[in-house]
């Protein structure tokens, strides 16, 4: 099968990575509400298309935090993406940065912060969770200074982890000792391309950045509990001003779904906000990305960058945001599947996809270059339930 569409890299990804791994990609938290309205309400975003307009000349380029981007997207952090293919972080970076692109690292990715960061030319961006341990918060932050790291993003959207069934009825968490190993074995043999080239080949399988926290313990379900132990739940607006006791660079507050809590950021000196459900894994039920997005842009938009995730699926997808409010778009599960289905090649394959959707998107709607994608592209005349016409 060759793929076609980020859809398309979903079922290879589905048929090559063991099923506890596609389930944790894949899957959102209880009922998988959020999950399914961030697809659906974006799709159900309708734009004005327009004719007779001279787009022989496209200009998808961008800015954000001081870098210049050949479009306005980037690969958003994904916890654990480095067992998707072997040291798959170092593979998505550098699909990213070929594509004239950002990278964000996850805390919990499996290849640290030096590991990456080494591995491309240009500054990666590195996403934080706040942890108890505030000591080893300092380290953390004053090596990615030491690396260049470009901009933070600090996630405040999980407290404490959401529950997913789905991660527990495959194996992945909730299957502590001999047998849930046994069973993520037996579905890891299931996929011996994986097992030989990700499972054996791939190794260390331990977290990156947090290795030296959780020491020996570092299985799947010692991972779960140091989370579910070490991510500190008392966490407040207060931690900005110690993260800027260390950090100096720009600073991005991602998991924002309120315009008061957009305020908050705004008036506390953030540089930027993402406005995201965490890809539907937190709170279930909360509002999709789509709908939250057109409120907080109106909220804080001249007063910082504000960055949107959730249901991205297509160039398509990215034009829509864009009108809806976003300066730029963090991809996800986009990423993840392509990564895991084809590597570095299928990231950058699925990158020149959306690249070509995103211009055929901007040429029926009569748009040439990335600043002009406003909410006047909307068609705000179909009687659809989504954000700009409520």
């Amino acid at each position: 099968m060759k793929a076609a569409s980020v859809l398309d890299y979903r079922i290879l990804a589905r048929r090559r990575l063991p099923h506890f791994l596609f389930e944790y990609f894949d899957g959102g938290s209880y009922a998988q509400v959020t999950l399914k309205r961030s697809t659906a309400d974006l799709e159900a975003v309708a734009l004005r298309q327009r004719v007779l307009v001279d787009i022989s000349k496209l200009d998808l380029s961008t800015s954000l935090f001081g870098q210049a981007l050949s479009m306005p997207i980037s690969l958003g952090p994904i916890g654990l993406a480095g067992i998707a293919a072997r040291r798959g972080e170092i593979q998505a970076a550098r699909a990213a940065h070929a594509a004239g692109l950002n990278f964000c690292l996850s805390t919990v990715g499996v290849c640290g912060l030096r590991e990456v960061a080494t591995s491309v030319k240009k500054p990666i961006w590195f996403q934080l969770y706040m942890i108890k341990d505030r000591g080893f918060m300092r380290s953390l932050l004053a090596e990615a200074k030491e690396l260049g790291v470009s901009a933070l993003f600090f996630t405040v959207d999980m407290p404490v982890p959401g529950t997913r069934y789905r991660d527990i009825h495959s194996g992945l968490a909730g299957a502590p000792g001999f047998l849930g190993d046994m069973r993520r074995t037996w579905q890891a043999l299931c996929r011996p391309r994986w097992a030989w080239d990700v499972g054996i080949n791939g190794r260390p399988h331990s977290l990156g950045n947090v290795a030296r926290v959780l020491g020996s313990n570092s299985g799947l379900e010692d991972f779960f509990a140091w989370m579910r132990n070490n991510f500190d739940g008392s966490v407040s607006w207060r931690d900005l001003d110690f993260i800027r006791e260390t950090w100096n660079g720009p600073l991005i507050i991602k998991g924002i779904l309120d315009p008061e809590d957009a305020r908050s950021a705004a008036s506390l000196g953030a540089d930027g906000i993402v406005v995201s459900n965490h890809g539907g894994r937190q709170l279930d039920g909360v509002s999709s990305t789509a709908r939250a997005l057109p409120a907080i842009a109106d909220a804080v938009g001249d007063k910082l960058t504000v960055l949107a995730d959730g249901g991205v699926r297509s160039g398509l997808d990215v034009v829509r945001m864009l009108a809806l409010g976003a300066k730029g778009v963090l991809l996800g599960r986009a990423w993840a599947f392509a990564l895991a289905a084809g590597g570095e090649a299928g990231v950058a394959h699925v990158l020149s996809l959306i690249q070509a959707e995103i211009k055929v998107a901007m040429a029926l709607t009569g748009i040439t270059n990335i600043q002009a994608i406003t909410k006047d592209i909307l068609d705000l005349s179909q009687d659809r339930k989504y954000p700009a016409n409520q």
